[in-house]
């Protein structure tokens, strides 16, 4: 694996979907996320580190250093003790043990971060296995999404649909179909903005260029092996990363995703495609003094 990332990295992200739900908010009955004062939708960074996840389990899989700590069916204190039997730690030992070895909690978090990708990358809340006080620690990861938010005000759908399968054999002599409700965007286009520190990745985690290389892929194609019918047609349509000469950044962030921007072509009040916005157009004078402009996609 090559190096710890000498770079601090900035990037924006846009992705849309069609007739489908992107995020459903369990507080709203599964409907699309929207905040309820401008009507824009959202996505949470965490629906979207779940398809970063997703995609790297499916590429990497059994590949060692590349496994995945928040997945689905496995209890964060099964990943856990993977630390403690490679460190041979008995948790009944803990406290002779520390005494002992006082970088011992630091060998467990560092463990922990060789074998998995999420928490190499996102950082991981590992303090749930405490017998004794023994846990693998909390890690900041070096990479960070915000929340996703569309480029104009969405207004979700809600359809009604029927199934000839009935659930139980007494309704079944009553009717010959159910009702149920699913909710969709008919169509918009999001917006996410993203950090990468070096500096993070130096000090803790250890996330390397090749782990990078992985995460802008992942990044791109996040939705290609996820698709449902509940989410309709989603896909990445732009990545564009701010890379800084040095591991502590050359601009402020928000210069350079104030310059990153799409707008509507003239004369389209409700797009329903890509092919209804302009290209992403980015101001290339933020660049310069130690910023390079790439475009991913």
């Amino acid at each position: 694996m090559s190096g710890c990332i000498k770079n601090r990295y900035d990037f924006v992200v846009y992705f849309d979907v069609e007739n489908g739900n992107p995020n459903g908010d369990p507080d709203a009955g599964n409907m699309p996320r929207v905040d309820p004062e401008t009507g824009y939708g959202l996505v949470t960074d965490v629906c979207l580190k779940r398809k970063i996840r997703n995609y790297v389990e499916t590429v990497k899989e059994g590949e060692p250093g590349f496994e995945i700590y928040i997945k689905d069916g496995v209890p964060l204190n099964t990943s856990d003790f993977r630390a403690f039997e490679e460190l041979n730690v008995d948790p009944k030992d803990v406290k002779k043990l520390k005494k002992d070895d006082p970088q011992l909690d630091l060998k467990l978090r560092d463990f922990m971060c060789r074998a998995f990708y999420d928490v190499r990358t996102f950082g991981a809340v590992m303090t749930t296995f405490m017998k004794n006080g023994l846990n693998c620690g909390q890690v900041r990861g070096p990479v960070q999404l915000t929340f996703a938010r569309s480029v104009d005000p969405i207004i979700p759908q809600e359809v009604t649909i029927t199934r000839v399968a009935i659930t139980t054999e007494a309704d079944a002599e009553k009717k010959g179909t159910e009702m149920g409700r699913k909710y969709v965007v008919p169509y918009a286009l999001y917006r996410c903005e993203g950090f990468v520190s070096a500096n993070l990745a130096r000090k803790t985690t250890g996330f390397s260029d090749d782990d990078l290389s992985l995460l802008w892929e992942a990044i791109i194609n996040m939705f290609e092996h996820d698709h449902s019918a509940a989410r309709g047609k989603m896909a990445v349509r732009s990545l564009v990363v701010f890379k800084h000469d040095s591991e502590l950044g050359n601009a402020p962030s928000y210069k350079l995703f104030d310059a990153v921007s799409v707008k509507r072509k003239e004369g389209i009040e409700y797009p329903r495609s890509f092919a209804d916005y302009g290209d992403v157009e980015v101001d290339e004078s933020v660049c310069g003094d130690g910023v390079e402009l790439i475009r991913m996609l």
